[in-house]
């Protein structure tokens, strides 16, 4: 195969669609992300199909949507052989695969699924080997060993915030570009590359370096968007899986999203280093991608983490840059609905390489060259015990199958969702008709959300999909 560009896959965990600089942030700074969507393509209507790191990061790897792959929550289970993954796609077409940083909630957790090989950002909390977490031990001040990232008195999935008390070079941000860089220096150089990188940040817990927090308590922080539908025990009334136990005051919630804004920050600065460090190794054959899992509500509407269909969780940066003679429209942004399982195929179909049937995602390759071409209507959006959304980027419709309470959104002059009009009389048909294409959605799963043609409220299902047979194994196409 002769069109063997090098790849570096980046992803984040938990960076919001908005939290981009070249988005129009009002505090946020982020110019080497900017970069890459200045010299390629940004896709500002990406959504993750299930805005949660399990189910999101198995629709990356193997590039099926979670109404597939049966996994809607954080739940995991072993990829079956059968099922073709993106770094062993790319591996069996003669990349070196190479990973750092958070993983991909791999089942078994350091089980490689097309890696040459890989090296883990993990706490310790996790039961199994974690490469950050030794050079740490090795490196931090003595009496230090038990006070890393994961273990300084912030949780993980935590709502604390406060600096990071150690030296920079021993923060895993710094750290996984750190090993990127190595890997640069001791990759095979007769073969392309796919170098996946991967970032903790901005998950909690929320210790960026004084610098970037200082910057952010400095210059202050937009406040949270709060819907005229939104109540303050709203989050707490709807979380029918875990109630969200985060009740933040006025000056907590400013430092939280200010070290939510700082953490993002520190990762664009550290990730300069890699994108200057490829050209300085004559490494111009090469292609940048960059997106998040899914997003954080930060407070939006009295949510915060991820999980709901919302803008702030749902919506995510997506990024490609890539040489030129791919034809990318550079600086174009692509407002088609797309989703996670759809990086697979767009990047396959662009190294010409088949797709794998067991892929459902669709090629985004016409749309990044400026082509006009035929395209979903909606992406689906869900997680497990909570709402179930249809959005086109335009608009958005939210149906909670447990309570029954439909929401609905003109994104384009509403992007914040303030303001639901699925009570407004002038909206009747609009609602009806997002309403017919959800129950089209639905009407075929098991837990029963479509009976007699009508959305039917289902009190409790569970976080996978209980097809009868395992549809992540089945044909998509071919």
């Amino acid at each position: 195969m002769a069109n063997t560009p090098n790849i570096v896959f980046i992803h984040t965990d938990q960076q919001r669609g908005d939290c981009l600089s070249c988005e129009g942030h009002p505090v946020l700074e982020t110019p080497t992300m900017d970069n890459i969507a200045c010299n390629g393509v940004r896709l500002s209507r990406f959504y993750a199909g299930c805005p949660i790191c399990v189910a999101a990061r198995r629709s990356i790897l193997i590039g099926q949507s979670p109404q597939k792959h049966g996994i809607i929550s954080n739940a995991n289970r072993e990829i079956p052989d059968s099922v073709a993954t993106l770094p062993g796609t790319l591996r069996q077409h003669g990349y070196q695969t190479y990973h750092v940083g958070r993983d991909f909630h791999q089942h078994p957790r350091r089980k490689l699924y097309g890696f040459d090989d890989n090296e883990l950002v993990t706490g310790p909390q996790q039961a199994h080997f974690s490469e950050y977490q030794e050079w740490f031990a090795r490196n931090c001040p003595p009496g230090s060993e038990n006070q890393g990232h994961w273990q300084a008195g912030i949780m993980h999935n935590d709502w604390t915030a406060r600096p990071w008390h150690l030296d920079e070079h021993l923060h895993p941000t710094n750290w996984t570009v750190d090993r990127a860089m190595r890997f640069l220096k001791r990759r095979d150089p007769t073969r392309s590359f796919f170098l996946s990188v991967g970032f903790v940040a901005p998950h909690p817990p929320l210790q960026p370096p004084q610098f970037y927090f200082d910057r952010y308590l400095r210059t202050g922080v937009p406040d949270p968007a709060v819907g005229d539908w939104a109540t303050a025990d709203w989050g707490h009334q709807r979380d029918h899986v875990a109630p969200d136990k985060v009740v933040l005051n006025a000056e907590q919630a400013l430092t939280v999203r200010a070290a939510y804004y700082a953490a993002i920050n520190h990762v664009d600065t550290v990730l300069r280093r890699l994108v200057m460090g490829i050209g300085g190794r004559n490494l111009s054959d090469t292609m940048f991608v960059f997106v998040s899992d899914h997003g954080e509500m930060l407070g939006d509407h009295y949510c915060w983490r991820k999980s709901r269909p919302f803008e702030g969780a749902a919506r995510v940066p997506f990024l490609i840059a890539a040489p030129a003679h791919f034809g990318l429209e550079r600086g174009l942004e692509v407002e088609a609905p797309a989703s996670h399982h759809d990086i697979m195929p767009t990047l396959l179909d662009m190294l010409d390489i088949p797709i794998p049937e067991t892929v459902d995602g669709r090629s985004l390759y016409p749309l990044l060259r400026g082509e006009r071409a035929p395209w979903r209507d909606a992406v689906h959006i869900e997680n497990g015990g909570y709402q179930h959304a249809l959005t086109d980027g335009r608009q958005k419709f939210i149906w909670d199958p447990v309570t029954g309470e439909e929401l609905v959104f003109d994104l384009v002059n509403d992007p914040q969702e303030l303001h639901n009009l699925s009570q407004n009389a002038d909206r009747k048909d609009l609602v009806e008709a997002w309403r017919k294409r959800l129950i089209d959605a639905l009407r075929e799963r098991p837990e029963g959300f479509v009976k007699a043609g009508r959305l039917q409220t289902v009190p409790k299902y569970a976080g996978v999909i209980p097809w009868p047979t395992n549809r992540e194994t089945e044909p998509a196409r071919g």
